[in-house]
């Protein structure tokens, strides 16, 4: 009798998952009526992120700041980083840059900051420039020298053909920092992670296609701030299309993998490259050997 009754709460949420991942698709009748819930799904539709739970800090027996950078050219790493060509996919499958920038310009992203310390607040005006550059080309520089007084007065105008405009997009994507927090809750007796903050790593606008090119943080954005974003917001399910994985779930779970750069220490939070300098391979190590250290605090409470 018990198998059965989980048997049906496991069947009822998967139909619930399914209903909410693509809603009326079997049902509609025209495309448009796609994603349109019943007035039924409205009312019972309750779906929300999962809460994180109060943890006191009188039960945070130990804990470590960790900066971590994920790699977008690992396979493990794509539903992060897939679609970049939105031309050719639905309007709610879009990458995890599309997704921030989009909810940063129309206002419903407002706790980005420039720093991993949140010191300073910025606004997509602030950033502007990083994602847009516009250049007059040569062929246009030697347009408005041939004619320089009828373009200073304005009898002519510069044709679009010598205007070059790049745009930043989720296909410049070099990886993702993220900033989170190791500790021990004694009161349930295990290692736990919280993801602090995101921040997408790219080249900026003027340099975007350039293989030689240097990489930015972008922005900070503060994780919390966003799962409601992020949780309406799903990234691709390779095993089973018609549940995909939000990307709260995504990065709360911590379904990606994420070399350790960084780790707080008495040296001003310096990174692994400074002191393990031309190194690529002792890096890797010391990346390790921090995560390791982490491990086995859980391991060692538990030895007497």
């Amino acid at each position: 009798m018990k198998i059965k009754n989980l048997l049906s709460v496991v069947f009822a949420v998967a139909i619930s998952a399914c209903t909410f991942a693509q809603s009326n698709l079997l049902n509609s009748k025209t495309p448009d009526e796609i994603g349109k819930k019943t007035p039924a799904q409205l009312i019972s539709d309750n779906d929300k992120p999962l809460a994180y739970g109060y943890v006191h800090d009188r039960d945070v027996l130990m804990g470590k700041t960790i900066w971590e950078f994920i790699d977008i050219d690992e396979r493990i790493n794509f539903p992060l980083y897939y679609p970049i060509d939105t031309a050719f996919v639905g309007k709610e499958r879009r990458a995890l840059f599309d997704v921030l920038v989009k909810n940063i310009k129309n206002g419903k992203i407002t706790e980005v900051y420039g720093d991993d310390y949140f010191n300073t607040k910025k606004t997509f005006k602030d950033m502007a420039s990083s994602f847009t550059y516009i250049d007059t080309t040569d062929t246009g520089k030697d347009e408005i020298n041939n004619y320089y007084d009828e373009y200073k007065s304005g009898k002519k105008v510069l044709d679009p053909q010598y205007i070059n405009k790049k745009e930043l997009d989720a296909s410049y994507i070099s990886g993702y920092k993220i900033k989170g927090y190791w500790y021990f809750d004694k009161r349930q007796g295990e290692l736990k992670y919280r993801l602090i903050a995101l921040c997408p790593v790219t080249p900026e606008a003027r340099d975007a296609g350039n293989d030689n090119a240097d990489v930015i943080d972008l922005f900070w954005v503060y994780f919390p701030a966003v799962r409601d974003i992020l949780h309406e917001s799903k990234a691709f399910n390779d095993k089973n299309s018609a549940m995909p994985i939000t990307f709260d779930h995504l990065l709360n779970s911590r379904r990606f993998n994420g070399e350790i750069y960084k780790e707080e220490n008495v040296y001003g939070d310096r990174e692994i490259q400074q002191y393990m300098k031309d190194n690529s391979q002792n890096q890797l190590l010391e990346s390790e050997r921090v995560k390791e250290k982490i491990r086995s605090f859980e391991s060692d409470m538990w030895n007497y």
